[in-house]
């Protein structure tokens, strides 16, 4: 017999451990905007990422080095601003939190202050230990991220799948301990094998957002351009489209310049 799931009006860093408690998977996806934030929220997904995907997705950028704290700021403000229900977790940029706990914690301040976002994510495990901790001591909740860290990217020099030997699963698994006993309210699993995110999941209280990590996770995170086929030469594994809006756009756009070039639109009901 199934048992009813519990009605959040709000989501939050809270909802996140007691959906995973009570065996419920979470839902997350991202947006850098108020329009496709507002349509994520309304169809009841539990928490909005404003990653720094924005880096590539919005800018066209090859990794997600280039984007700066400032319009991170500008991407999560306009995100929240369109928000009722879900959980608004920021990423933090590279190079604003990786060099010194005190600009660790700057940074983390202005998200929250300037873009009125519930959460910070951040990139790695006992390397960024004190950073951390010194942004919990200020009441700011945060969601760590392993595996594959793409703000690492030119470090690792791929993007394949990581944590496939004992020695760096290993140390994946204590690194996710150690953020929980840090505080931390969450941890995304980023392109590791399944069995290993099945077993970070099943050996801490936080839940585990998988990301190319298998179903043994807590929830599942895309990218939302990704997952609506707004992009098309990306083409991992774990991606799965639920909409060709790449060809829906695409042909609506053709249709639209034959109606204007044939004098078709506007037609005599679309004018004052």
């Amino acid at each position: 017999m199934s048992v009813a799931k519990k009605q959040y009006k709000r989501v939050t860093t809270n909802s996140l451990v007691e959906m995973k408690a009570n065996g419920e998977k979470i839902s997350m996806l991202t947006a850098y905007d108020y329009t496709m934030a507002k349509i994520i929220d309304g169809a009841g997904i539990d928490v909005i990422l404003v990653g720094d995907s924005a880096s590539n997705v919005m800018a066209g950028h090859e990794t997600t080095l280039p984007i700066t704290l400032d319009q991170m700021i500008y991407h999560a403000s306009s995100v929240v601003r369109a928000i009722e229900r879900a959980l608004v977790v920021v990423d933090i940029p590279f190079g604003s939190y990786q060099s010194d706990p005190k600009e660790a914690l700057r940074s983390a301040i202005r998200i929250m202050k300037e873009s009125g976002a519930h959460a910070v994510k951040m990139e790695g495990g006992k390397e960024i230990k004190e950073s951390v901790k010194r942004i919990l001591a200020a009441g700011i909740p945060v969601m760590g991220h392993l595996g594959l860290t793409p703000q690492s990217i030119y470090k690792f020099g791929t993007y394949t799948v990581r944590a496939k030997e004992e020695e760096e699963a290993a140390q994946l698994k204590e690194d996710a301990k150690l953020l929980e006993k840090l505080g931390c309210f969450g941890v995304v699993l980023e392109k590791v094998p399944a069995h290993l995110a099945k077993s970070v999941a099943e050996s801490i209280r936080i839940p585990v957002i998988g990301i190319g990590a298998g179903n043994g996770a807590d929830g599942q995170v895309l990218v939302t351009h990704d997952m609506l086929g707004m992009t098309h030469e990306f083409n991992p594994r774990f991606l799965r489209r639920y909409l060709d809006m790449y060809s829906a756009m695409t042909d609506a756009f053709k249709q639209y310049k034959t109606d204007v070039k044939s004098g078709d639109f506007p037609n005599e009901d679309e004018q004052y």
